[in-house]
C-alpha cells in the first residue's frame, strides 16, 4: 500500500506546482485611457504640415544642405542608428530561442574508478565475460571520447518565448521611432539655429547702419559745439550713445560665432563656413501652416509612436513574467560517436543517440518570480504614464506653435507701424533741432528708439520662423 502511495507522490507534487503557476497566470495589460480633443484651438484645417517633406517645408537651399549634411555626420543620428541595430539583433536573438539550439561537440576524458565502487566492480567483472572480445574490454582507467551533435530545445508550451519575441520586436519598432525622433529633433535644431543666425545677421546690419548714422550725428554736434550752438555735455551724450551701439556690434558678432559653431556641431563639422542669405526678411515658409487634427499626433509624432510601442513591449513582458510560473518542457537530444578507445571512435558500433525530455516547474524560486512580475507591472504603469505625458506634451507644443505664429505675426505688423512712426519722429526731431525747437536729448532718445524697434522687428520675424519650426516638429514632421 505504501509503495502504491509513493507511486503518486511525484505526479501529485508536479500537479500542485502547475496549479500554483496557473493561479498566478492572469491576463493583465496596461492601457492608457486618454481622449484627445477633436481640434486644436483655432485650427479646423485637416491638412497637416507633418506630411510635408523637409525640402517642401523649408525653401532655403542653404538650410536644406545643412540638414542633409547633418543626417550623415551628426553623432546623435549615428548613435540612434546603432540603437536600431542593437534592437534588431535582440529580435533575432529572441526569435532564435524558439528554435533548437544545436552544437557540435568533441570531448575526451579519463576516469579511474575505485575497486570498491559499483562501476569499478562492474567493469572488472565484465572483462572476464566470454561474451566480449578484445575490442570491448574496458581499460583501467577508463577513457571516454565523444564526437557528435548535442541539442537543447525548450518547447514553447505557453507562449513565453513568443511573448519575449513580441516584446523585442516592439522595442525594435520603438528604436526606429526613436531614430526618426532624433531626425525630427535635429532638423528642428538646425532650422532654429539657422533662422537665429539670419536674425543676428540682420541685427548686425541694423547696428552697423545706426553706427554710421550716429557717427554723422556726433560729427554734426561737434561742429555745432565749435560754433557755440552745442555744449560739451551734448557731445559726450552722443559719444556715449555711439559707444553703446558699437559695443552691441561685438556682442552680436559673438552670438553669430556661437550660432555658427552650434550649426557646425550639429552637422558634424569643426569650423566650416555657414552659407546663408544674410537677411531673415527674405526667408519664406509655406503659406499654409496647419497642424491637422489632434489624433494625427498618434500617427506622425515619433515620440508618441515610441511610447506606444514601449507600452506594447511592456504588456508582452507581463505575459512573459506570468508564464514563467508555468512548467517548461525541454528536450535534449544528441547523436554522435562514443567510445572508450580513440581507435574505436569511428567504428559503426560506436554510433550513439538519445533524447531526454524534462518538464520543470518553479517551486522554491516563486518569490523571485513574483518580484519580477510586480516589477514588470510597475514598469508597465510607468510606460502608460509616459505615453500619456508624451501625448499631452505634443498637444501643448502644437497649441503653442499655432498661437505663436498667429500672435507673432500680429506683433510684427504692429512693430512695423511702430517703426514707421519712430522714423517719422526722428525725422521731425532732427528738423526741430535745426531750428532750435528740440534739444539733443530728444534726438538721442529718438535714435535709440528706432534702433530698438528695428532690432525688435528682426527678433519678431525670427520668432515667427521659430514658431513655425516648433509647430513642424510638434506635429511630427521632418523625418520623412
Amino acid at each position: 500500500m505504501l509503495k502504491k502511495a509513493n507511486k503518486y507522490i511525484i505526479p501529485m507534487v508536479f500537479a500542485a506546482a502547475c496549479f500554483a503557476g496557473c493561479k498566478n497566470y492572469k491576463a493583465t495589460t496596461a492601457e492608457a485611457n486618454i481622449k484627445l480633443p477633436d481640434t486644436f484651438t483655432g485650427n479646423t484645417d485637416t491638412a497637416s504640415i507633418a506630411r510635408l517633406p523637409v525640402k517642401q517645408f523649408f525653401t532655403d537651399q542653404n538650410l536644406i544642405n545643412l540638414i542633409d549634411s547633418a543626417l550623415g555626420a551628426n553623432p546623435d543620428i549615428l548613435t540612434a542608428l546603432q540603437r536600431v541595430e542593437v534592437a534588431k539583433a535582440n529580435v533575432r536573438f529572441n526569435a532564435a530561442r524558439l528554435l533548437p539550439q544545436i552544437s557540435a561537440t568533441a570531448n575526451a576524458g579519463v576516469e579511474k574508478y575505485g575497486d570498491y565502487t559499483q562501476n569499478g566492480v562492474g567493469n572488472y567483472d565484465t572483462n572476464f565475460s566470454p561474451n566480449i572480445d578484445g575490442k570491448r574490454r574496458i581499460p583501467d582507467p577508463v577513457p571516454n571520447y565523444f564526437l557528435g551533435f548535442q541539442s537543447s530545445w525548450e518547447i514553447d508550451l505557453w507562449g513565453k518565448l513568443s511573448s519575449q519575441k513580441k516584446a523585442a520586436y516592439a522595442r525594435f519598432l520603438a528604436s526606429q521611432s526613436g531614430f526618426r525622433l532624433v531626425i525630427t529633433s535635429l532638423t528642428a535644431q538646425i532650422a532654429q539655429s539657422y533662422y537665429q543666425l539670419l536674425a543676428l545677421d540682420t541685427e548686425l546690419k541694423i547696428i552697423k547702419k545706426n553706427i554710421g548714422l550716429q557717427e554723422k550725428a556726433l560729427e554734426i554736434i561737434k561742429i555745432q559745439k565749435l560754433g557755440g550752438r552745442a555744449t560739451e555735455l551734448a557731445v559726450q551724450q552722443f559719444q556715449a550713445q555711439l559707444l553703446r551701439t558699437k559695443s552691441l556690434e561685438y556682442s552680436t558678432r559673438q552670438q553669430i560665432k556661437e550660432t555658427e559653431n552650434q550649426l557646425n556641431f550639429l552637422t558634424g563639422n569643426f569650423d566650416k563656413p555657414i552659407n546663408r542669405d544674410t537677411s531673415i526678411n527674405s526667408a519664406t515658409l509655406p503659406g499654409v501652416l496647419s497642424a491637422g487634427v489632434p489624433s494625427q499626433l498618434l500617427l506622425n509624432r515619433p515620440d508618441v509612436q515610441a511610447a506606444e510601442l514601449e507600452l506594447a513591449a511592456m504588456n508582452a513582458d507581463i505575459k512573459t513574467a506570468r508564464r514563467s510560473f508555468l512548467p517548461s518542457l525541454t528536450l535534449t537530444p544528441y547523436v554522435g560517436y562514443n567510445a572508450f578507445k580513440s581507435s574505436l571512435l569511428f567504428d559503426p558500433g560506436s554510433l550513439t543517440w538519445g533524447v531526454l525530455g524534462g518538464l520543470t516547474a518553479p517551486i522554491f524560486n516563486r518569490k523571485a518570480l513574483k518580484a519580477d512580475l510586480q516589477r514588470t507591472i510597475a514598469e508597465s504603469k510607468v510606460a502608460v504614464y509616459n505615453y500619456q505625458k508624451t501625448i499631452l506634451a505634443g498637444f501643448q507644443e502644437v497649441s503653442n506653435g499655432l498661437n505663436g505664429i498667429e500672435n507673432y505675426n500680429k506683433f510684427y505688423q504692429l512693430k512695423q507701424e511702430e517703426l514707421k512712426s519712430l522714423n517719422n519722429a526722428l525725422s521731425v526731431a532732427n528738423d526741430l533741432y535745426l531750428v532750435g525747437r528740440a534739444n539733443y536729448l530728444e534726438i538721442i532718445t529718438a535714435q535709440q528708439s528706432v534702433l530698438e524697434a528695428e532690432l525688435d522687428l528682426a527678433n519678431t520675424k525670427r520668432n515667427i520662423f521659430l514658431s513655425a519650426v516648433n509647430l513642424y516638429q510638434a506635429v511630427g514632421g521632418g523625418w520623412r
